[in-house]
């Protein structure tokens, strides 16, 4: 077998700019590095200074696709630093808000992102021409859950609503109710989007993964939960930083996450999925027994599947929050800065986002800590290339660089948050 080398210079649709280099010497891959090389963007570091109230609008800048994410794991930090429990109808719409970003950020992944790999596309106009129906609906899904997201977050992008303690307005019931309709819509074609995905065809691809996502209390996971993993760790958010921890490598600007003493690990839909796949509502478990889904699916490709599967759980989940909606009496609860330490995590649509934040009496940031779903990933996301790349060597160079693209568009990286894909290059030596 020829040595050889495969370079990536720019990847295609994800969110962001990075690059990976595969080095392959007597029919072995020798080295892989996925690199992020957009510069750092300091982020915690400005921050640093700043009144915590302003974390929510601040951090929401790191992403213009999962804004609310970042939003969400700021509130809570903040809110469990300064004892603020958030409960009914405030915690319910904060539940809403994440339906709306979860609906419009796999409904995008799924049709214009992932899709046309499967199908042998360049990209999703391309895949609309003979696929005009499906990709409608993705682009309709998306739509429903930005309007979601618009009505409870403020405006589709970065939304402003959003505040400690709560929101700074709160919908009444009667501007709820015409969304309704659309998200009744939105669940069937959610339905029909499984059935879809699900007829796609999927590599024989198997990893052993340790998955780790949130969990509890008895309910699919958004906001709040115990960071749990396949393999017995069950930790307080408070804990994150005792049993996780952040490695430079040389080849990326971004930081590479791991479990202490145990390595690399999965987040994203298809770690929810295989820890949590009880709780899905009725509707979405069904979908997904119909779509041959199995826990725990060690399959990332089929992480395809399990968005289209989370988009019918938020959509029944954004119509029963909606049903027994009862307007608050405030839109927020009154905070009270001092001097403590918080932490959150929350669900962001590609896998678990950790912030945490120090406060002084004032209720200025002292310090903060931010970890991304995809900077978690990229050691997984990695080690699936190095068994991918060894499995194909005998594909041309251009399939077996498709195929590198698509195994890392299973995790829908973010790479703007991690801190943009895909330089790739293959050195056969």
């Amino acid at each position: 077998m020829k040595n050889r080398n495969i370079k990536v210079d720019m990847l295609a649709r994800v969110e962001g700019e990075g690059s990976l280099l595969v080095k392959i010497g007597d029919g072995k891959v020798k080295d892989i590095k996925f690199g992020v090389f957009e510069p750092p963007r300091f982020f915690e570091a400005f921050l640093r200074g700043r009144e915590a109230m302003e974390a929510p609008d601040i951090t929401a800048r790191i992403c213009g696709i999962c804004p609310v994410a970042y939003q969400m794991s700021a509130v809570h930090a903040i809110e469990q630093a300064w004892d603020m429990p958030i409960t009914g109808p405030l915690r319910a719409l904060r539940r809403l808000l994440y339906c709306g970003e979860w609906i419009e950020s796999h409904a995008l992944h799924v049709y214009l992102l992932h899709a046309p790999d499967f199908l042998g596309y360049e990209d999703g106009l391309a895949m609309a021409k003979d696929h005009g129906a499906a990709v409608e609906r993705g682009l309709q899904l998306k739509k429903v859950g930005n309007e979601l997201v618009s009505l409870v977050g403020g405006r589709e992008i970065h939304p402003i609503n959003v505040r400690v303690g709560g929101f700074y307005r709160v919908p009444a019931p009667r501007e709820l109710r015409p969304l309704r309709e659309r998200l009744r819509w939105a669940r069937d074609a959610a339905v029909e989007t499984v059935r879809w995905t699900a007829s796609l065809p999927f590599p024989d691809f198997e990893r052993d993964y340790e998955f780790v996502a949130l969990q509890g209390p008895g309910e699919y996971p958004f906001n709040e939960g115990r960071i749990v993993s396949s393999r017995g760790l069950d930790i307080d958010v408070r804990q994150y930083e005792e049993c996780f921890v952040e490695e430079h490598v040389k080849h990326s600007h971004a930081l590479h996450s791991v479990i202490k003493k145990r390595g690399a690990y999965f987040v994203g839909p298809l770690a929810r999925f295989n820890l949590n796949h009880e709780l899905l509502t009725p509707l979405a478990a069904e979908a997904a027994r119909e779509a041959g889904l199995r826990a725990p699916c060690q399959n990332p490709f089929k992480s395809l599947i399990v968005r289209a599967v989370e988009i019918v759980f938020a959509c029944e989940e954004a119509l029963r929050i909606i049903d027994s909606y009862e307007m608050p009496e405030r839109p927020f609860v009154e905070p009270a800065p001092k001097l403590s330490t918080g932490c959150g995590c929350t669900e962001a649509p590609r896998g678990i986002l950790y912030h945490r934040y120090n406060t002084d009496a004032a209720g200025l940031i002292t310090d903060a800590k931010i970890v991304p779903p995809t900077s978690q990933n990229q050691k997984t996301i990695e080690a699936d290339l190095a068994m991918l790349v060894e499995q194909n060597l005998s594909l041309p160079e251009d399939r077996l660089t498709l195929e590198c693209e698509q195994a890392i568009r299973n995790y829908d990286p973010c790479i703007s948050c991690a801190t943009h894909f895909l330089k790739l290059r293959i050195e056969r030596e």
